[in-house]
C-alpha cells in the first residue's frame, strides 16, 4: 500500500476564528489510503421544497472541510440548504445535519416545525445527520442546535405555511387573511372550503428560497412549541426497537478488530501476521501503522487479533502524580484549549492596593472520561465506488471529511449516516471507528462492523482536559470585590470571565504540553472555571463574614444570574436551616453559552468514615424561551447527575503510557445510590430567544457541593475530584 503519511491520534484542529463557545475538536485522519474517484447525482421529488440561504453553518467548520448538501465551500460562496419538503400527498419532511445523542433535539426541532405549520408533532418526519440528504449544520456541539438550527427550521416552516396560504387564496379566490391553517389543511371559514396540504402541493415542483427576516410565531403564542410533548421515538428507545450504529446489520457483513499499541504513543517495532493470516475466513490488513482483522463473527476476529505477534517501542511517559506540576511548568503557545482569554480591564495592582483582604489560591482539575453509554461503533460498506458508513458521531460532515482524507477520495463519494446515538458529551467529534471499519471493508470486499470495547473507549478516546487554575483577588471590608486575576493552564477559556461587577480584572487561558489526548467535553472548560471561581467567591464571602448568597448579589449587576440565584435559594429554603458540624449548605451560579444556572447543595458528612452524602441539589435554570419543559428538566437533571461524578470521584489514572482504570469496575461514575433529591426550577423567559441547555447545568454542581463541604467541615477542597477516596474530617 502507498502510505503517504500517518497522523497521531493527538492530531486535531481547533479553528481559531470561532467564538469560544463554538470551538470544536475535529479529528484529522490517522491513516491515509490509496485513492479512487466517482461522482454521483441526487434527484428530488415533486412538491414544495423550502430552502434557506446558509451562512451560519459555515462559521462552524474549518476552511476546506468540505461541502455537504447545501454546505459551503472553502471560498465562502453562499448556497442553498434544503430544509423542508411537503410532498404531493401532504407528508412533511424536515432536514437537519444535527444529530440526536440523547439531548432531545429530534423532539424539540420537530416541535418548532409543527408550531409554524399548525400541525401535530406526529405529522413531522425529521431526517437527521445523513450527509447525502441533509445540510451541513456544523456538527452537534456547543449547545448550538436550539439557538442556531431551530430558528432556521422555524423560518422554513413559516415560509412553507405562507406559500400554502398563497396557493389556497388563489384557488378559493379569497383574501389570504381570511384563511385559517390547522391540522394539515387551510380553511376559509365563511364558505367552509378547505384544502389539505397535499391538495395544494399536488402537481407542483416548486423551490421556495427565503433569506433572513421572515416573521415566525412569537413564543407567547406557541401551542406546540413550549409544551411537554412526549419524546419522539421514545417507545422504540425503551423497548429496544431503535437501531443504533452498533445494531446495523448488512448482508454478508463481517466483524472487525484493530490491533492497538501496547502503550499510549507507542510505535510498531515489528509484527508477524502469519498465524492470523492462516486462520480460515479471516482477512488481515496491514497498511502502514494500521493493522486490523475482519472475520465472520466477533469471536473469530478476536482469535485472529490474538494470533498477531507484535513488538512495540515506547518512550518514557509521565504519570498522573506529575500531572499538575507539568501543566504549569511545560507551557505551550499563547492560547489554551477550548477558548480565548477575556479582555483585561482596570489595573490588578490598583485593585489589590484598594483591598482590605487579599486571597490567593490554586485549583486543579483531573482528566476525566466521557464514558458514553454506547461506545464508538461503525458499519462501513463500499459499493459501486462509493463508501457509506453508519456511525455514532456528533460531526457527520467532519467524519465524512476525515474518511475522504484517509482514502484520498472526493467527499461526494462518501456518505455518513448517523442513527440516533447513545450519548456523546463532546466525546464523539472524531471518526476513528468509521475509518477503521472502512479500511477493513475495503480489504475484505464486504461490509464490516467495528465496535470498540469499553476498554478501548476508555483508553483511545480523548479526555476532558486537566487543568491548573490560579486565582489572586482583593476585597474590601464591606464585601466589595476590588481585584480579580485568573489564570487557567491547559483546560481552557470557556466562561473564564466572571459575571460579577469587578473593576480590576484579568482572565487568561494558557496552553500547556499535555500528556494525554484531550478534547471537547460537556461545557468544555466552563466546569473547571466555575469550580475555581465560585469556590473562591465563597472564600471571599467567608473572609468578610457575609452570607454567600448575599455576597454574590452585592457584587452582581447581571439580572439573569441574579434571577437564577434567587430562584434556587427560594426553592432550597436558603438561610432557613443553620449549618451544623458535619452538615452544610452551599450555593454557586454561573453562565455559559447564553443560559444561566444556580445550584444549591446540602451535604452530610459521616464523621466515622468521612463519607460525603449529597442530601439535596436544587437547580434553577434559565435559557430563554423554553421549547419543551419536561425535556429541559431531563437535560438539567442529567447534567447535574453527570456533574456529581466529576465533582466527587471521576479521574483518569495513568502511568508509563497506560490508563490504569480503563473499565467501569475501576473508573467510578455516579450510581443510583449517589443521586440525591433533585429539584429543578425552570425560568421560562418568553421574551428572550431560546438557548441551548445540554451543557450549562453542569457547571455549578461541583462548586455548590464544595462550598457545602466547606461550611460543614471548614475544609476547602480545591481539586476535582474532591473526594475520590472519601473525606477525612
Amino acid at each position: 500500500m502507498n502510505q503517504s503519511r500517518v497522523l497521531t491520534p493527538d492530531s486535531c484542529l481547533l479553528t481559531p476564528d470561532m467564538e469560544p463557545e463554538r470551538y470544536e475538536l475535529f479529528e484529522e485522519p490517522r491513516y491515509q489510503f490509496d485513492p479512487d474517484r466517482r461522482e454521483f447525482l441526487r434527484v428530488a421529488g415533486g412538491g414544495i421544497l423550502v430552502c434557506l440561504v446558509l451562512g451560519e453553518a459555515f462559521a462552524q467548520q474549518r476552511p476546506g472541510q468540505g461541502r455537504g448538501r447545501g454546505g459551503l465551500g472553502g471560498g465562502g460562496t453562499q448556497e442553498l440548504g434544503a430544509r423542508l419538503h411537503i410532498g404531493e400527498t401532504g407528508e412533511v419532511t424536515v432536514y437537519t445535519g444535527k444529530v440526536e445523542v440523547g439531548q432531545g433535539s429530534r423532539t424539540s426541532l420537530s416541535q418548532v416545525v409543527a408550531e409554524e405549520l399548525r400541525l401535530p408533532i406526529s405529522a413531522i418526519r425529521l431526517v437527521m445527520a445523513d450527509t447525502d440528504l441533509t445540510p451541513n449544520d456544523g456538527g452537534t456541539s456547543g449547545s448550538g442546535t436550539t439557538p442556531r438550527t431551530a430558528p432556521q427550521l422555524r423560518r422554513a416552516a413559516a415560509a412553507a405555511r405562507e406559500l400554502l396560504i398563497d396557493f389556497a387564496a388563489e384557488q378559493a379566490k379569497v383574501e389570504r387573511g381570511s384563511l385559517v391553517v390547522a391540522d394539515g389543511s387551510i380553511t376559509h371559514p365563511p364558505t367552509q372550503r378547505s384544502f389539505t396540504f397535499g391538495q395544494l402541493t399536488k402537481g407542483k415542483k416548486l423551490t421556495k428560497t427565503i433569506a433572513e427576516g421572515l416573521a415566525v410565531t412569537p413564543a407567547t403564542d406557541w401551542k406546540v412549541a413550549g409544551t411537554s410533548v412526549p419524546k419522539v421515538d421514545g417507545r422504540a428507545l425503551v423497548t429496544g426497537k431503535h437501531i443504533y450504529a452498533s445494531d446495523v446489520k448488512l448482508p454478508g457483513m463481517l466483524h472487525g478488530k484493530v490491533l492497538r499499541p501496547a502503550t499510549l504513543k507507542a510505535t510498531l517495532a515489528s509484527v508477524n501476521l502469519k498465524d492470523a493470516e492462516a486462520l480460515p475466513g479471516v482477512t488481515v490488513v496491514r497498511d502502514g501503522e494500521f493493522i486490523g482483522v475482519a472475520a465472520a463473527n466477533v469471536h473469530q476476529a478476536e482469535q485472529a487479533l490474538a494470533a498477531i505477534q507484535a513488538e512495540w517501542k515506547s518512550e518514557p511517559q509521565p504519570s498522573d502524580t506529575e500531572l499538575f506540576d507539568s501543566l504549569k511548568k511545560d507551557r505551550g503557545g499563547a492560547q489554551g484549549f477550548g477558548g480565548r482569554s477575556s479582555p483585561s480591564q482596570g489595573s490588578i495592582e490598583q485593585g489589590l492596593a484598594a483591598a482590605d483582604h487579599k486571597l490567593q489560591a490554586t485549583y486543579t482539575v483531573a482528566y476525566i472520561a466521557h464514558a458514553p453509554l454506547e461506545p464508538r461503533a461503525a458499519v462501513a460498506e463500499w459499493k459501486d465506488g462509493k463508501l457509506t458508513v453508519w456511525t455514532g458521531t456528533q460531526q457527520p460532515f467532519g467524519v465524512r471529511g476525515s474518511l475522504a482524507g484517509a482514502f484520498g477520495i472526493a467527499q461526494e463519494r462518501v456518505r455518513v449516516i448517523v442513527p440516533d446515538t447513545g450519548s456523546g458529551y463532546g466525546g464523539k467529534h472524531s471518526g476513528e471507528a468509521a475509518i477503521e471499519a472502512a479500511r477493513l471493508a475495503k480489504a475484505a470486499g464486504k461490509p464490516v462492523k467495528l465496535v470498540w470495547t469499553r476498554e478501548e473507549e476508555f483508553t483511545w478516546a480523548y479526555f476532558r482536559p486537566a487543568g491548573v487554575i490560579e486565582v489572586n483577588s482583593g476585597i474590601r471590608k464591606d464585601g466589595t470585590i476590588t481585584a480579580w486575576e485568573f489564570h487557567n493552564y491547559n483546560s481552557g477559556g470557556s466562561a473564564i470571565a466572571p459575571l460579577y461587577d469587578i473593576p480590576h480584572q484579568r482572565n487568561e487561558s494558557h496552553s500547556s504540553r499535555y500528556p494525554l489526548r484531550q478534547g471537547s467535553y460537556r461545557s468544555l472548560a466552563a466546569t473547571a472555571n466555575h469550580f475555581a471561581r465560585e469556590s473562591h467567591i465563597d472564600d471571599l464571602a467567608h473572609a468578610v463574614a457575609l452570607d454567600p448568597l448575599e455576597f454574590r448579589l452585592k457584587n452582581l449587576k447581571n439580572e439573569r444570574l441574579r434571577a437564577v440565584l434567587e430562584a434556587a435559594a427560594k426553592q432550597f429554603g436558603w438561610g432557613k436551616a443553620k449549618a451544623a458540624p458535619a452538615h452544610g449548605f452551599g450555593i454557586a451560579g454561573g453562565s455559559d453559552k447564553g443560559s444561566y444556572v444556580a445550584t444549591c447543595a446540602e451535604v452530610s458528612i459521616d464523621r466515622s468514615s468521612g463519607r460525603v452524602e449529597i442530601v439535596k441539589l436544587v437547580t434553577a435554570f434559565e435559557c430563554g424561551a423554553v421549547l419543551n419543559p419536561d425535556n429541559l428538566k431531563n437535560q438539567v437533571e442529567g447534567a447535574v447527575v453527570m456533574g456529581l461524578g466529576g465533582a466527587l470521584f471521576e479521574a483518569i489514572r495513568f502511568a508509563d503510557g497506560k490508563i490504569l482504570n480503563a473499565s467501569f469496575s475501576r473508573y467510578r461514575v455516579p450510581r443510583f445510590s449517589d443521586v440525591p433529591v433533585l429539584e429543578t426550577v425552570l425560568l421560562d423567559r418568553k421574551d428572550l430567544p431560546s438557548a441551548g441547555a445540554g451543557e450549562t447545568p453542569i457547571v455549578a454542581v461541583a462548586p455548590a457541593i464544595g462550598n457545602a463541604i466547606f461550611q460543614a467541615t471548614g475544609n476547602r477542597l480545591r481539586s476535582l475530584p474532591m473526594v475520590p477516596n472519601g473525606l477525612k474530617v
